[in-house]
């Protein structure tokens, strides 16, 4: 039987490529950091990067805000705060989780004036733990972006305010200590300050003030909004 030359030279060169002693498995890719990829790429629309600017999150169905003596008054609220003091204290993602809007997620703020942030429940899990970074805005004073992940930036500062052991709940009141600027809530809907009124040493300059916006969905208590206040030079 007469051999086709183009299979034989294929099969010398198959024998060749499996027996040389040079053939070496492919060199396997670096690993990624496979949560900031998730926060960053799972659905990028949801990271916003645009000072002042919100993003879209698929349209979920939510029950109208309640009045504002529901959010004050409603003992969920209260047991929401304090898990999400826990949540902060013990970078606990999952709980963090189960505090997030389902309907819009939650839009964080470093600056009152700088970039808006808006992470789902999903993406909420992972935020104690990813590196992914954002331009926050400009500081006060300095002018410097200021550049770091959710862990890095934001924690720090909820924690510094929940460690302290003079801080209080406020109800749908903006309140705060003296500032140079006016104090404006972005939203419409209900939202706690938590507030720590400084320290008399430092003329009471270093109040600090979180504001923590809810909502109910399907009758729950959610957080949509994180966004903090303090001294501006």
């Amino acid at each position: 039987m007469k051999r086709n030359p183009a299979i034989v030279l294929f099969g010398l060169a198959l024998l060749v490529a499996c027996t040389s002693p040079g053939a070496m498995p492919p060199t396997p890719t670096q690993p990624v950091d496979v949560i900031s990829t998730f926060i960053s790429t799972q659905t990028p629309s949801l990271l916003t990067t645009t000072p002042g600017a919100f993003s879209t999150l698929p349209a979920l169905t939510s029950t109208p805000a309640p009045v504002s003596s529901d959010i004050c008054t409603d003992s969920r609220v209260t047991a929401l705060l304090d898990s999400l003091k826990t949540s902060v204290l013990t970078s606990n993602g999952e709980t963090l989780s189960s505090l997030v809007s389902p309907a819009r997620g939650v839009d964080v703020r470093y600056l009152r004036n700088g970039t808006v942030v808006t992470y789902t429940a999903e993406q909420a899990k992972f935020l104690f733990e990813t590196t992914y970074e954002v331009n926050w805005g400009a500081e006060p004073g300095s002018g410097q972006d200021k550049v770091g992940s959710f862990h890095d930036v934001i924690v720090p500062d909820l924690v510094e305010v929940f460690n302290q052991p003079s801080y209080a709940l406020h109800c749908n009141e903006l309140k705060h200590g003296g500032a140079t600027y006016e104090l404006e809530w972005p939203y419409q809907g209900g939202f706690y300050s938590v507030y720590f009124p400084g320290t008399e040493q430092n003329g009471f300059l270093d109040w600090h003030t979180w504001v923590v916006g809810i909502e109910y969905v399907n009758g729950k208590p959610y957080i949509y909004a994180l966004m903090q206040f303090f001294w501006e030079p």
